[in-house]
């Protein structure tokens, strides 16, 4: 028998693991070796999941820059790996755009990854990664899509540029499409059925894509000391068929 783990002596920290693809990361990490760090808004659910996978956890929002500062210099020991999760997209016409509204997600999908780049630069150790989640929804053209769209354009180059400058730490991109998590759900509502039957019927896999999908491929990120700088999509096929 092979007892050989992937992650064994090595700390995974993410960044949003109290649900959906953060959460499914960090159980996976967890089972191959890892020592986990998690952080998230909802205090409660992350002291329940922390509990479960025995991980040491930190409540705030990241979008607190100050507390997201202090967060990382806060930590007693390097870490090996960092994996940065975020909200859902914000689509909207564009005579319907809450400028308000799209700030945040610009905050949340781009600026986010730099300040913890930034701040967690000294922190991952060498041949460590730094892991972002995108989308690949925007790529496709069409009305209501225009921040979603250049924020989905912008991720890949973002992930690139800080591969050269956080080198020996790695940087790759995690590009889903629709990913079936407790976000999803509260996103579609009613409709959450609907969209799976469809997709079902539709992608090439004949089935939906979960966050356990998204988890076996982060870690494979991880323990892969020679991919940086790259996007991956893992949407089932959905980019080949009209979704």
């Amino acid at each position: 028998m092979d007892d050989h783990r992937r992650l064994d002596g090595q700390t995974v920290l993410v960044i949003g693991g109290s649900a959906g693809i953060g959460f499914e990361t960090a159980r996976l990490a967890r089972a191959e070796g890892a020592g986990l760090i998690l952080t998230a808004r909802n205090a409660d659910r992350l002291h329940r999941v922390g509990l479960e996978l025995g991980a040491s956890i930190a409540a705030f929002d990241a979008l607190d820059s100050d507390r997201l500062a202090r967060f990382f210099d806060g930590l007693s020991e390097p870490v090996d790996h960092v994996l940065v999760t975020g909200p859902g997209p914000y689509y909207a016409p564009l005579a319907d755009i809450d400028f308000d509204a799209a700030r945040r997600d610009l905050e949340a999908h781009l600026l986010l990854p730099l300040r913890i780049a930034r701040d967690a630069a000294t922190r991952i150790r060498p041949g460590g990664t730094l892991l972002l989640i995108g989308g690949t929804g925007g790529r496709r053209v069409a009305r209501g899509t225009s921040l979603i769209s250049a924020l989905t354009a912008a991720k890949p180059a973002l992930a690139q540029s800080l591969a050269l400058e956080l080198a020996p730490v790695r940087v790759n991109l995690i590009a889903a499409g629709f990913v079936d998590t407790p976000l999803s759900a509260a996103l579609l509502g009613d409709r959450l059925e609907e969209r799976r039957e469809q997709l079902r019927r539709t992608l090439p896999i004949g089935r939906v894509v979960g966050p356990v999908d998204i988890a076996e491929l982060a870690v494979h990120l991880m323990t892969n000391t020679a991919v940086t700088g790259a996007t991956f999509d893992i949407d089932g096929g959905q980019q080949l068929v009209a979704s």
